[in-house]
């Protein structure tokens, strides 16, 4: 984990970015970031499986507007490495690979609110060349607030990587559940989560309904099938 502490940062200050600034490329969901960290430490399959976990946690999150919501790029990346670092998986890894992608991606939020707050200093100390229409200062504040962006999602995800691995590793000596029932519990919670999520969208709308329901029913069947 030591090795790939810097690979792995930044990646998150990239992912980072792309949760809001640029480019926007759905790069940043759990189920491709998390799969990512995963990669970088030898394991993208144990990433793909906490990514899949933290993305029915994640369609709950509406990124509207300047509202404060989890940033879930640098978090999945954390998520996806501590759980992949441990390629025995043992009783637990699953669960606290998760409480550390959630407590990443909460105080990562407040990290973009932060930023937000910085960039309307930026712009406030810029207003008069920005009322004159100069292309330089445009330009400036968004370079100025895309580089801070990347480096809070670098120095986020180093951070939480070294906080919370040795927190992890000194968990899973303690753990006493039985895998099979810790992963049950930690999906479980996810896919209720998720399932709140998809009844505000679709329960006012017959056809949304039907819609879901013929999913569901697909995707158990393709499951039955495996």
């Amino acid at each position: 984990m030591i090795s790939a502490l810097l690979p792995l940062s930044m990646l998150g200050a990239v992912l980072g970015l792309d949760t809001v600034s640029f480019p926007q490329a759905m790069l940043s969901r759990p189920i491709v970031a998390a799969t990512l960290g995963g990669a970088l430490v030898g394991a993208p399959l144990g990433g793909l499986i906490v990514g899949a976990t933290l993305e029915l946690i994640a369609v709950e999150t509406l990124p509207f507007g300047a509202s404060r919501y989890p940033e879930w790029g640098s978090a999945s990346v954390v998520g996806g490495a501590l759980f992949a670092s441990r390629p025995e998986q043992p009783a637990g890894a699953m669960v606290m690979a998760l409480i550390a992608a959630l407590a990443t991606a909460w105080i990562g939020g407040w990290t973009m609110v932060k930023l937000r707050q910085q960039n309307a200093r930026w712009a406030a100390q810029s207003r008069d060349a920005l009322d004159a229409g100069a292309r330089g200062a445009v330009i400036s504040l968004q370079l100025k607030g895309m580089t801070a962006d990347l480096a809070r999602g670098a120095l986020l995800t180093a951070l939480a990587l070294a906080v919370f691995a040795p927190i992890a590793e000194a968990s899973l000596g303690l753990w006493t559940v039985d895998t099979r029932v810790s992963r049950a519990i930690a999906a479980g919670i996810a896919t209720s989560v998720c399932a709140g999520a998809a009844w505000k969208i679709f329960h006012a709308s017959t056809p949304a309904r039907w819609t879901f329901v013929v999913g569901l029913v697909a995707g158990l069947a393709l499951l039955g099938t495996r």
